[in-house]
């Protein structure tokens, strides 16, 4: 991963969710979520990773992504379009193939629980000139998230393991790969 990438994807994250924003979901509903988790209590389960997706575009990507957050609960819709507002701003992609669409700080009131969400393209996505292969989109409502963003900065150093993350058919060896970081925030 160069420098400038690894600099950047590491700004946009702490851009995104360093303060605490006053959330329009409330504690109730945040300490209940939609989804118990990932059966170990880590932030990723076996649901929330999709592989060979095919879509068009990066904004479709982040799409995907959103709404893969969703279906697991750990989010409301809300956050989709607040992927999508920092896309727009600042691009998510971190290198080595790989993006980390998250929300700005206003998308921070959707999160309902910390939680992850794997999406794999059976063809690398036009990511503003950069090709993405896999997305790990992040909700998180602290700032737990940085945990989260140097262990995948190990992974993406280290090239056979971003090879494999990049490459993985199976949900399972995605689950293998991301296990220190999806219990990063736990």
């Amino acid at each position: 991963m160069s420098d400038t990438a690894s600099a950047s994807g590491a700004a946009s994250m702490s851009d995104t969710t360093s303060d605490t924003v006053p959330g329009s979901v409330s504690g109730a509903a945040r300490a209940a979520g939609t989804g118990a988790g990932a059966p170990d209590g880590g932030l990723l389960e076996p649901r929330a990773v999709r592989l060979g997706e095919r879509p068009a575009g990066r904004d479709e990507a982040v799409r995907r992504c959103g709404r893969l957050l969703v279906e697991i609960g750990a989010v409301a819709e809300p956050y989709v379009a607040a992927m999508l507002e920092r896309e727009h701003d600042i691009s998510t992609y971190v290198g080595e193939g790989v993006a980390i669409p998250h929300a700005t700080n206003a998308g921070k009131r959707a999160v309902l629980r910390d939680a992850l969400a794997v999406v794999g393209f059976a063809q690398p996505v036009d990511w503003g000139g950069s090709p993405v292969s896999v997305c790990v989109a992040i909700a998180a409502r602290g700032d737990g998230h940085l945990a989260v963003l140097a262990q995948l900065a190990e992974i993406l150093l280290d090239p056979p393991r971003a090879r494999a993350l990049r490459e993985a058919a199976h949900a399972d060896e995605v689950l293998r790969l991301l296990a220190p970081a999806a219990h990063a925030l736990t």
